[in-house]
């Protein structure tokens, strides 16, 4: 919990009727009282409490006004919608009976949530009874059959149309006392349009196919559309809807009412889930800024979709909690990031500087904080070095040596490090302000003590640094420099500048630095006069493997993906002996004129000692990791372009191997086994390279997103891969399978290097196209046909056409698979009412040259003959074969 919530909670906890003191609270809380006062400030700025002005000065909580109503609540996080919630406000209240309302507004954007809460608003102010039914409806369910769609509202009578089998009571029935809302209102065809205006005018209308009885209904009508309504609506009907409210879409609103949108979403699953829910402060950000067109339907989509892969992960115990991190949520949302960066002041505002997680718990309005915890800084070091030493037994004297090693290590990694990565426009967004000026001034004054520019790294390093060192003093923790004599012995003038230094930071953020700071701050200055700068590309990424073309393959692979001739692939046949491979690869880095750190990536055998053979014989740094496969050529090449040191490219890579556990399938309800169709890809990386191999095909694939999923798994060994494939085909139709290796099934399989290369992209589009239109055929003959099932005999006519497609050795267009299929599937229908054949015209002619096509045919349609109880004529057979036989 942050500081200033605990603040505000134990106010409220001392109030007894008198205003209460900042010495109170500092007493009960045992924090410095000058944090507290200015806590307690900020809160009177905030309007959450009361300032009595005095000595001393008290605080009193703001006095609760009277319950807020759902709307009010709503307005106060959504300030974009004030005029909106006013209008819906005055429409309610409106005498008689309110006004009917119509909500304009883009797909996603909340017009179905925002209809009910004017519903509940309505219960609020007592203009509907508690009971008072809110009716929901979308006219686009029926706009297809008008008089269904009218039926539907008004009631119908039986007779009145087909498969009006009896009276039915109508939606407008059904909302008397309340509110009936009609979204996609435009869907509404102009005769019910008609009928509306007509019921809204006097209150009555009548069911469809009634002609005497006229019947009443109080019911306050709420439409909504996302079209122009001067275009699609009649004048007659929007002129009987007096208040017109428009509803503004996600882009158009404030970063912190999406803040408070995000926030509402998950408190929403943390309650569903009977969870707490922790959500990284980078992960609140991107979902904050990301591009999320669908507006607030795909947000709170997205939302729960990241925390199912958490609960996924906490219920199969990879983790101990359920945490939403970054790296976890898929790219386009992670894009938000960086837009993040525009509003700095406002992440502060809304999350604060220090926060690492948000967290989010069912019995709480609140958002909590988990604090940044931070990197590992010098004085960690030296705490763990010191006990380190000690335990060992190392002398006083050795002990100062070995830490001036260490100092001297961290200072040179550290401002080798900020210099590579560090972007210095950040940092307001991790320092507090008044660091930031004080190391202004201090930089300024040094520069003109030692005569001479400091670098932009000094400048981010000692930012950092200050910035832990008052955090550390304020918490009472001891700062201690081993090093301090030698420093200030060797160093004199830069120690001397230092310790003016120290008084500047005394001075202005009233605390007492001790004078060992003053010998870090004059390393950082010592530090800057040296050339701590390596060559560009640090590390070097290598890839060794045997077989004529595997290194090379994986190299290129690599270098294409990430748009850089960067990774380098040497190859060693299986019939070259080693110490040739060793020999010709050292020449190649020799003549190469390579004298940077080396990442040698090996498939096996011998390969794995080549790196310490030429450290030794060159006299540059190397590792080698073992087992390569292109995903950790990707990873290591990447880290390597970053600009990350030899150990971390190696530590990152080598994560790789760690991710072997299993992915959690998300298995989406769609439908049945016909409508979900996937594609496997098998990943021995971890999600890093599920997610890329993934990325990978969506760019280069076109399909539907709700009818084809891509299901990253995880290998662990043949068995188990095989048995997941198994299980998947229980749920999906699997069009293909993406792995580094041949797996023992029937389905389609494609290898990872083809893929990335992006050699059997059209192959796998052919396959999505087909059975894609499978499904939407389905759907389609499902309606269409009356004496079998339209997915039943869709699936028939599948297993019909893909016999018949591999004995003739055809590939068959989507178009011509359409108007087959089609015509089979009503063939089928009309066999099975007994329906007449029509002669083929010529027949014998027809059949004379083509007779292979005949008998295969012929002989395949003895399935479905078997299973219709039909007869599929010759007549009927020739007519099929028109269709392939063209092919």
């Amino acid at each position: 919990m942050r500081r200033i919530d605990l603040i505000y909670e134990k106010l409220i906890e001392l109030y007894n009727g008198e205003g209460v003191s900042a010495s109170d609270i500092s007493s009960a809380l045992g924090l410095d009282r000058a944090n507290v006062s200015s806590d307690l400030n900020k809160l009177s700025e905030e309007g959450k409490i009361i300032k009595i002005k005095g000595k001393p000065v008290l605080f009193t909580p703001q006095e609760a006004n009277e319950e807020e109503s759902s709307l009010d609540k709503f307005a106060s996080k959504n300030g974009s919608l004030f005029s909106a919630v006013e209008q819906a406000k005055a429409a309610i209240l409106y005498p008689p009976k309110g006004m009917n309302i119509l909500i304009l507004g883009d797909t996603g954007v909340g017009k179905s949530m925002f209809a009910g809460l004017i519903h509940k608003y309505a219960i609020e102010m007592e203009s509907m009874g508690k009971d008072s039914p809110f009716i929901t409806f979308n006219c686009a369910d029926y706009a297809n059959n008008p008089q269904l769609l009218i039926g539907q509202i008004f009631g119908s009578k039986k007779g009145a149309y087909t498969g009006a089998d009896s009276d039915r009571v109508g939606l407008i029935e059904k909302a008397n006392g309340g509110i009936l809302f009609l979204d996609e209102v435009h869907r509404l065809p102009p005769e019910g349009q008609e009928m509306f205006f007509t019921f809204m005018d006097k209150g009555t209308f009548r069911r469809l196919g009634e002609t005497e009885t006229e019947r009443s209904a109080n019911v306050l009508i709420i439409s909504a559309t996302t079209e122009n309504p001067e275009s699609t609506l009649l004048k007659t009907f929007t002129r009987r809807i007096p208040m017109i409210i428009r509803i503004p879409s996600l882009n158009e609103r404030s970063l912190e009412e999406r803040f408070n949108l995000i926030c509402e979403f998950l408190r929403e699953e943390s309650f569903r889930l009977d969870k707490t829910i922790m959500v990284s402060v980078n992960s609140m950000k991107a979902l904050s800024s990301y591009n999320c067109p669908n507006n607030i339907g795909q947000l709170k989509t997205d939302v729960q979709l990241a925390c199912a892969k958490a609960y996924a992960d906490y219920v199969s115990r990879k983790k101990k909690e359920m945490k939403i991190n970054t790296m976890e949520l898929p790219v386009y949302i992670r894009q938000g990031l960086y837009s993040a960066v525009e509003h700095r002041q406002l992440w502060n505002k809304l999350i604060g500087i220090n926060n690492r997680y948000c967290i989010f718990d069912n019995d709480s309005e609140q958002v909590l904080f988990q604090e940044e915890q931070g990197e590992v800084s010098i004085y960690d070091m030296i705490d763990l070095r010191v006990h380190e030493l000690k335990s060992r037994g190392v002398d006083s004297e050795e002990l100062e040596k070995e830490m001036g090693r260490d100092i001297e290590e961290y200072f040179n990694n550290y401002i080798y490090s900020v210099n590579k990565k560090r972007d210095i426009s950040n940092l307001e967004s991790v320092i507090d302000k008044e660091v930031i000026n004080i190391v202004q001034q201090i930089v300024s004054y040094c520069e003109e003590g030692l005569n001479r520019t400091l670098s932009e790294k000094i400048y981010y390093g000692m930012a950092v640094h200050i910035a832990n060192s008052i955090e550390r003093i304020r918490k009472n923790q001891k700062i201690v420099n081993p090093q301090l004599n030698t420093v200030r012995t060797e160093y004199k003038k830069e120690f001397n500048i230092a310790l003016n230094c120290l008084k500047l930071i005394d001075r202005v953020m009233d605390i007492s630095m001790p004078i060992d700071e003053a010998a870090f701050l004059a390393m950082f200055l010592v530090y800057d006069d040296r050339n701590v700068e390596k060559q560009d590309n640090e590390v070097k990424v290598i890839v060794v493997a045997h077989g004529a073309s595997t290194a090379t393959s994986m190299a290129d692979a690599t270098n294409k993906l990430l748009g850089a001739n960067y990774a380098i692939g040497i190859n060693a046949p299986i019939e070259e002996k080693p110490q040739k491979v060793i020999n010709r690869l050292k020449t190649f880095i020799i003549q190469s004129k390579i004298e940077s750190d080396i990442l040698f990536l090996v498939d096996m055998g011998s390969l794995t000692t080549f790196g310490g053979e030429l450290q030794e014989e060159l006299g540059i740094r190397t590792k080698t990791l073992p087992l390569v496969s292109t995903l950790h050529v990707i990873e290591a090449t990447r880290r390597a372009m970053l600009g990350y040191s030899l150990e971390e490219v190696y530590e990152e890579t080598l994560k790789v191997n760690t991710l072997l556990e299993d992915e959690p399938v998300k298995l989406k309800d769609i439908g049945n086994k016909n409508e979900r169709l996937a594609i496997i890809t098998v990943c021995t990386t971890g999600e890093g390279g599920a997610v890329t191999i993934k990325n990978i095909l969506s760019e280069n694939l076109h399909f539907d997103k709700k009818l084809v999923e891509i299901l990253p798994i995880m290998y662990s060994n043949n068995k188990e891969i095989e048995r997941k494939v198994k299980e998947l085909s229980k749920e999906y139709k699997i069009i293909c399978i993406i792995s580094p290796f041949k797996i023992n099934t029937e389905i389609m399989q494609f290898g990872l290097e083809s893929v990335l290369k992006l050699e059997d992209t059209e192959i796998i589009q052919r396959e999505i196209d087909v059975e894609t239109t499978y499904i939407k055929m389905g759907q389609t003959l499902e309606k269409q046909l009356k004496n079998v099932r339209g997915i039943e005999v869709l699936e028939s006519i599948k297993n019909f056409n893909n016999t018949i497609i591999e004995s003739l050795n055809l590939k068959i267009s989507t178009n011509i698979l359409i108007g087959e299929t089609f015509h089979v599937a009503c063939m089928i229908d009309r066999l099975k009412e007994g329906g007449a054949i029509e002669p083929f015209k010529e027949k014998e002619k027809y059949i004379k040259g083509k007779e292979d096509v005949f008998r295969t045919i012929k002989s395949n349609s003895a399935m479905l003959n078997t299973k219709y109880s039909i007869k599929i004529s010759d007549d009927d057979i020739c007519r099929i074969m028109s269709f392939f036989y063209e092919l």
